[in-house]
Order: C-alpha cells, then structure tokens, then sequence
C-alpha cells in the first residue's frame, strides 16, 4: 500500500506486530504471495478506545487482534460467517480454559480495527513491510503464541462495525481455519445494544501480545519458536496474484468484483495513495462494499445482498473474484458473498494499490 495505511486489514494481511508501548519501530520482512512493492502501516490498539470485555489487542498484520474471554461455538454453523451480538453476549463465559476443552471449545474474540490515516489515530508502531499475506510458518507462530488451537472457534469484531474484522475471518480461512465468526455490527452494535465494555487490555493480553510478536521476528530470523498449538492448512485458492488477474481478463473464468467506491472505479476519484493510477481493471464490475451492510453496519440479509450483486450483473452460478484498494474490503464482499452460498470466493491479495502502481497493467476509466 501506500505511506500511512495499515497495510492491510487484521492481522490477516501482514504479520503480527506487538502491543507494547515501544517507541522505535521494529521491521519484519515478510515472503511474499504475491506483491512486489513496500508497504507502509499503522497499527492502532484499542487501548485507545473502547472494546468487549476480556479483550486485549494484540496486532495481527495491519490490525488490533485481541484474546478474549471463553464462550462455546460447537452449534455454530460455518455456513453463516456472522454472530449477533446478542448471541456472543450470552454466550460470554468466564475464561475457564479447562471447562472450555471439555466441550473442545476454547474460544477467543479478536479485536481486528483498523483505521485509515485521515482519521487521526494515533498508531503505537509504525511497519515497513514488503508483502501481503505473512508465512505458514510466521502465521501459525504468532496464533500459536496468542494461545489460539486449531479446535478453537473465533468470534472477530472491529470498530467500525464490519470493515477490518472480515479481513482476519479470510485470512483465518486462507490457513485452513473454518471455525471463525465476524460480530455483526462490531462494537458499535455492541454499545448500542447495552452490553459492557472495557478500556484497558489485561496483563496477560499484553504478554500474549508481546510474545506473538517475538515468534514472528523468530521465525523470520530462521530461530526457534515453540510450542506451536495451531497448525495451518494454506489453501492457494482463496488467494489470487496479479498474474492470475491478468489471465482472467482474457479467459473471464470469474466475475471481478471491485469493493471501491464508483469514483474511484471509474477513475472520477484520485486514488487516495500516491504514484497510482485511477480507474480499474478492465472486466470487473463495482460494488461498493457499503452495499454490504445495512444501516447499522451488520451484513445484509441473503435476499437483499442477492439483489446487490445481480443488480450489477454479477451470477451467483459462476465464481467471483473479489478486489479492492488494498485486500481489506474484498473481504467484506467476500463475507456477504459467503453468506449467499459461495464460500471459496478468492480476494486479490495485492488489489488496486498494486495493480494501479504497475505501469504495465492494462487499466480501464469511464474517463477515458
């Protein structure tokens, strides 16, 4: 991406960094899936605002991911990426992990926000990091030092309602994880419902935070990290290069879905990162990834989210491929596409950001 933006919603795009108060930045260099270019992001702790209690930021990539308190998950459908507040409300537990493995469900809610440069937060670190997605290895280091098993099920929320969150749900799944739940509404809708919140992260948070951290400089130092509780399973069709863009302008196996805001598809807007081209690739299609949500913020009913995308001509009987500015907001078309039945919708990992910033992409603009 471009200077100033969290590289990538959620820990889901990039690697974890630490939640500690450390004034001088570290810098991870990352392999990369796909991307070429350097990326500048921000991490914002929710330290500095409000969060559900039990929660603790502990970042992911581009985002705040915070452990939380134990619920219980085993009657929750995959085929549904969403829970109601009201459902995660009462089914908040106390944090009795060994209660919890009884019913082979230590559970955790992840804190996944993510702002944007113009809205003045104030990050705790700032990154230079090269590449989207982090390694299998890097991945399951961090998750592992958050406490987070492969048996667990995953409640993510942000604090935009949904944005960010849906990043880490994808990114979760890119790596093999199906057990994982965006909050609909996110913490807005959590306020507004009555329910608790907290304004400081836990001590053991904190540490969680720090040693995620660590395994990650670790990994990518060639050491050693240990115990590793979460085992990955990369799935490459959730994942989609430039190269594989480019192919399918020509042979139209999917549907290109674009998440901007139609100024910006049409390149009637400026990109709002510097050095990139306006306008979008030639095929897609626009659907703005507000259209998504309701007026709340939470994820469309299945018959209204259909309308959306035929509206726009997009066939549910075919597949789609989802792109944005920087792979954050394709994954909340991703989630409402999930929701209408298509749950292997890949995300163009390096989207606009990379593409507009290759002179030698083809671009389309209704300016032209």
């Amino acid at each position: 991406m471009a200077s100033a933006v969290l590289s990538r919603a959620l820990f889901a795009h990039r690697i974890f960094h630490s939640l500690s108060s450390s004034s001088s930045p570290s810098r991870l260099f990352v392999s990369s899936l796909s991307a070429k270019r350097p990326f500048h992001s921000r991490f914002v702790s929710s330290r500095l605002g409000y969060k559900i209690p039990g929660s603790v930021s502990c970042c992911m990539s581009s985002a705040a991911v915070a452990s939380h308190a134990s619920f219980s998950t085993q009657y929750l459908s995959v085929n549904d990426p969403v829970v109601s507040v009201d459902w995660l409300h009462a089914n908040l537990r106390g944090p009795d992990v060994k209660l919890c493995r009884v019913f082979q469900a230590i559970d955790q809610v992840l804190d996944a926000s993510w702002y944007m440069p113009d809205e003045k937060r104030n990050p705790l670190q700032e990154y230079q990091l090269p590449h989207m997605l982090p390694s299998e290895e890097a991945f399951a280091a961090a998750v592992s030092a958050l406490g987070i098993e492969n048996k667990d099920g995953l409640v993510v929320y942000d604090g935009k309602g949904i944005f960010s969150a849906a990043r880490v749900w994808w990114m979760f799944r890119v790596f093999g994880h199906d057990r994982i739940w965006v909050l609909d509404g996110g913490l807005p809708r959590w306020r507004a419902s009555g329910f608790d919140v907290e304004s400081s992260a836990s001590s053991d948070a904190i540490l969680k935070a720090s040693a995620a951290s660590e395994a990650i400089e670790k990994v990518y130092q060639g050491q050693r990290v240990g115990p590793i509780t979460f085992q990955t399973c990369f799935r490459p069709h959730l994942i989609w290069s430039l190269e594989q863009v480019l192919k399918n302008i020509e042979e139209q196996t999917h549907q290109h879905v674009d998440a901007r805001s139609k100024a910006r598809f049409d390149g009637a807007a400026p990109e709002p990162r510097k050095g990139i081209r306006s306008g979008h690739v030639p095929s897609s299609k626009c659907i703005p990834f507000a259209q998504m949500l309701d007026g709340s913020q939470t994820l469309l009913p299945a018959d209204e989210l259909k309308k959306r995308f035929e509206q726009e001509g997009i066939s549910l009987d075919r597949p789609v491929i989802t792109s944005c500015g920087t792979g954050v907001t394709a994954c909340i078309l991703a989630l409402g596409l999930h929701r209408l039945g298509q749950t292997d919708v890949p995300v163009y990992d390096g989207s606009w950001t990379e593409w507009g910033a290759n002179p030698d992409t083809p671009v389309a603009s209704s300016q032209e």
